[in-house]
């Protein structure tokens, strides 16, 4: 008999340790931290708290997450109550431009639209021209592009700025998900980690939702 032999023998008979249990004490092995050795109980310890440890630290940073997403709502609640107040583009644009670039700490935001008007909107910047480019890469997009902000031809809209801008989101404007996109909100920071690829874009979503909603609103 070898050793996977007393393996599995104790695996399918786990009463053996109740009948002699007077051997939980007297079988020494070695302490997997050096030392002397320990008796099998001692040793179920210290497995026990070393999982304990790792549990508690797993749970530590569960509570992390649920913590940084509690403030991420309240911020996209409070963007979401703005987006309701607004009457016009203008107001949109304000609430939009104010809270991102406030509560998110985004440093550059822009917006272009070419799908819908807007009443009084023929001078605002938001209906300037936009590449037919673009406007394809924003109509392929299923979900918000994060990444590098080189080669996005979209960057050049934060004007003086776009040469320093390292990593960029961009959230397709529509009024549902099989709709036409009608516009593109940009996101853009000098940190080249700040939108990553593997980031989540659950919120960045529902931010795109509110702001295509509001400006479907207020479209003339």
């Amino acid at each position: 008999m070898d050793a996977n032999d007393v393996a599995d023998y104790l695996k399918r008979h786990p009463e053996f340790f109740v009948q002699h249990a007077e051997l939980l004490h007297q079988i020494d092995i070695p302490s997997p931290h050096g030392g002397k050795a320990v008796s099998i109980t001692e040793r179920q310890m210290g497995t026990l708290r070393d999982k304990i440890r790792q549990l508690e630290a797993k749970l530590a940073e569960l509570i992390s997450f649920g913590e940084e997403n509690d403030v991420i709502s309240a911020k996209v609640h409070r963007l979401g109550v703005a987006l309701l107040g607004a009457s016009d583009l203008s107001s949109v644009m304000g609430a939009l431009y104010a809270h991102l670039g406030g509560d998110f700490a985004v440093p550059h935001v822009a917006v272009r639209l070419w799908g819908i008007g807007a009443t009084g909107s023929g001078d605002a910047v938001e209906h300037a021209a936009v590449d037919d480019a673009v406007k394809a890469m924003a109509g392929g997009l299923k979900h918000p592009y994060c990444g590098s902000a080189a080669g996005q031809e979209a960057v050049a809209w934060l004007g003086e700025a776009a040469s320093h801008v390292r990593s960029a989101a961009q959230i397709p404007l529509r009024e549902s998900n099989d709709s036409a996109c009608f516009g593109l909100l940009l996101l853009g920071s000098e940190e080249a980690q700040r939108f990553y690829p593997e980031m989540g874009t659950l919120y960045l979503q529902r931010i795109g939702d509110m702001a295509a909603a509001a400006l479907l609103r207020v479209a003339g």
